[in-house]
């Protein structure tokens, strides 16, 4: 969930009722929605954004470490006290301790008193950079038994309630696709009236204005760069790190669906000028790389190719192809396997262009074919719809497994 950092002390579990928060969340997304505009919420991939939301107003339960429990060298000062029996002020000194412990989850938990709430609290605070919760109390003398009496005793108060809290945040979560798909629902059903009543006292909206949006990013990715290993022996773990690849491929795909909507993004190219779509984000998303085109590697002229920029390794590539039949598919992995693709090359995609109207049909084509190919080892799941995830053989190493992504995009206009 987004950051909702604090640095004063706050009553644990005291600070706003359940009701109240998850309703503060309810109106956050509801406000979100609202000021996108109609433009964007009648142009995005819906599912998308939904996805976005669910993300973004997530809420993880809270989780103590008390093993990882750190108590800080007191502080000692000076207080006037009253003898209880003499009733005679003394100067005392006192010593401030304060016990601090590492947590994971949404931090914004501990200010919620949930709705089964034991009655009881203490002073915390929480330090959501360095995820630290910690309290403090007061000692009159120097007693190791009165310490630990004490200390547990804040404990106790302070994280009694974190179970109850953890019920809201389950509660919330099943809630929330719901809520989100529910106030979509709403802004996209109030654009649309309002559509359908401009169109009834014959007043023109500019189509020209219709945009295709992707759901932003909660916030920029840290991609995992490349790294080379000093001695350049070969390792069974691919060189890229699994979340660049990942991030290359969802981009790859969320790039090719929108154009799909958008035909003059493809309308009359070939698969040169296709590729070059995908290339223009490419080659500017990662850091230490660089992405080309056309680049001889191996046996031929590959598509695209993504290469570490430090010594030239190759991290990804990917062919481009016009879907022509089952015969024409299977070539088409041969050609990248046997042509394109040196020993070293674990990561790879084969992307294609299906011009025919039931592409339904070329889908079950693709599923039922690819495990038909001589270096085909196994499928390990999708990716998205017309996005397939397999493990292939090099020709010339049986022993060699080769990530392979199969992504269909519909250009049939």
């Amino acid at each position: 969930m987004r950051s909702y950092g604090y640095g004063n002390s706050i009553k644990s579990f005291s600070e706003i009722s359940s009701h109240d928060f998850t309703q503060q969340l309810v109106n956050k997304i509801k406000k979100e929605i609202e000021n996108r505009g109609k433009e964007y919420i009648l142009g995005v991939d819906e599912e998308e954004y939904k996805a976005y939301l669910i993300e973004n107003y997530s809420l993880e339960p809270l989780s103590i470490d008390y093993d990882s429990e750190i108590v800080d060298k007191p502080t000692v000062s000076k207080e006037w006290l009253e003898d209880r029996f003499y009733r005679e002020k003394y100067e005392a000194e006192v010593f401030n301790f304060t016990i601090r412990y590492n947590f994971v989850g949404s931090s914004v938990l501990f200010k919620v008193k949930p709705s089964s709430w034991t009655m009881t609290s203490a002073e915390i605070y929480v330090d959501e950079q360095n995820s630290t919760v910690s309290f403090s109390f007061k000692l009159y003398k120097k007693d190791p038994e009165e310490f630990k009496r004490t200390k547990i005793d804040y404990q106790r108060r302070a994280f009694t309630n974190i179970g109850n809290a953890n019920k809201e945040a389950t509660n919330w979560m099943q809630s929330l696709p719901v809520t989100v798909n529910s106030l979509f629902e709403q802004q996209k059903n109030k654009h649309l009236q309002e559509d359908d009543f401009f169109t009834a006292i014959n007043v023109k909206v500019n189509k020209d204005t219709t945009s295709v949006f992707t759901a932003p990013t909660i916030k920029k990715k840290i991609i995992p760069q490349p790294s080379v290993s000093k001695n350049k022996e070969f390792s069974s773990e691919p060189m890229m790190a699994k979340k660049m690849y990942d991030d290359i491929l969802k981009v790859i795909y969320d790039l090719g669906k929108s154009m799909e909507k958008k035909p003059s993004t493809y309308k009359d190219k070939d698969e040169e000028g296709i590729r070059d779509q995908f290339l223009l984000v490419l080659e500017t998303r990662y850091d230490s790389t660089t992405a080309s085109g056309e680049t001889f590697n191996r046996g031929g002229k590959t598509d695209i190719i993504l290469k570490y920029a430090k010594d030239g390794s190759n991290l990804f590539v990917a062919e481009c192809k016009f879907w022509h039949g089952a015969s024409e598919f299977h070539k088409a992995i041969s050609q990248l396997f046997d042509r394109y693709l040196t020993w070293r090359d674990s990561k790879a995609a084969l992307m294609l262009f299906v011009t025919n109207k039931d592409f339904t049909n070329v889908i079950d084509t693709i599923k039922k074919e690819t495990s038909n190919h001589p270096y085909f080892l196994k499928s390990v799941g999708t990716r998205g719809e017309t996005s397939f995830s397999f493990h292939f053989h090099l020709p010339q190493d049986k022993d060699k497994t080769v990530f392979l992504e199969i992504i269909a995009f519909h250009y049939d206009k």
